[in-house]
């Protein structure tokens, strides 16, 4: 025996079926399922058709609404900033010092409420913030600074 003289096992190499060229090839369906549109050339499907069953778009209920023209603010109570500033060591309190250690994004807006205490005297530069916070932190000593 020599290398030019070796062959496969009779039965072990087979031609491929050349499906999609007619019924001449056999007649299959060359992996386009069975018959119909989709098997078509140019075929198309719309983005979310389901196929006639209700879409899920309109399956699911509707709940609530929410306005377009909302402002939403990342809010810190008074009894809050104490932990903050000792922990950050804040001298000012500053949406920039805030992002910079990681308490909010860099695109929120701060506001400030009136629940708990305030003792530092420190320097607030915020979008918003409440009467009674506001009052709160002018009595400890600080300033309020809307930007």
């Amino acid at each position: 025996m020599q290398l030019h003289n070796l062959k496969p096992a009779k039965g072990a190499v087979t031609s491929r079926k050349r499906v999609g060229r007619g019924e001449g090839g056999g007649g299959t369906t060359a992996g386009k399922g069975n018959k119909g549109q989709q098997s078509r050339t140019g075929y198309q499907s719309k983005n979310g058709h389901e196929g006639g069953q209700m879409p899920i778009q309109r399956r699911m209920p509707k709940r609530g609404f929410i306005s377009p023209n909302r402002v939403s603010y990342k809010v810190f109570n008074l009894g809050q900033l104490d932990f903050f500033i000792e922990k950050y060591n804040l001298t000012e309190f500053t949406p920039d010092n805030l992002y910079i250690n990681g308490l909010i994004n860099r695109t929120d807006l701060v506001k400030i409420l009136g629940k708990g205490e305030c003792t530092a005297k420190i320097t607030f530069k915020v979008n918003a913030v409440s009467a009674s916070a506001k009052a709160a932190i002018e009595a400890a000593g600080g300033t309020v600074e809307i930007i």
